[in-house]
């Protein structure tokens, strides 16, 4: 029978050359940005947390951003994001700075 001291030490050999080659190896990239999806009006509806006819009645208003093809409307998950972020109110930090920007960029020129 094998001593179970050194099937232990084997093991944790394995375990350090698996550790040692997992910190070799290049880290994959890690992705940021969403990947773009299509929706359609029921996912886009629920992906805004809007009501089905409210996307109809933004779409026909032309509040949202839609694809149509044949008499289905498409919309980009991307898109929509840069939808609401759209709707992004400023703090007031970043209005008193862009204030001062503009204050300054105006006395020296």
């Amino acid at each position: 029978m094998n001593n179970p001291f050194e099937v232990i030490e084997a093991r944790l050999s394995d375990i350090e050359r698996l550790i040692i080659d997992l910190k070799q190896r290049p880290t994959q990239a890690v992705q940021t940005s969403p990947r773009e999806q299509l929706l359609t009006v029921q996912e886009a509806a629920q992906f805004l947390n809007l009501s089905t006819p409210t996307i109809y009645s933004k779409v026909s208003r032309g509040e949202l951003p839609v694809m149509k093809r044949s008499k289905r409307l498409y919309f980009s998950s991307k898109e929509l994001l840069e939808y609401i972020k759209a709707g992004r109110k400023k703090s007031n930090v970043e209005i008193v700075k862009k204030a001062e920007e503009y204050l300054s960029s105006k006395r020296k020129g």
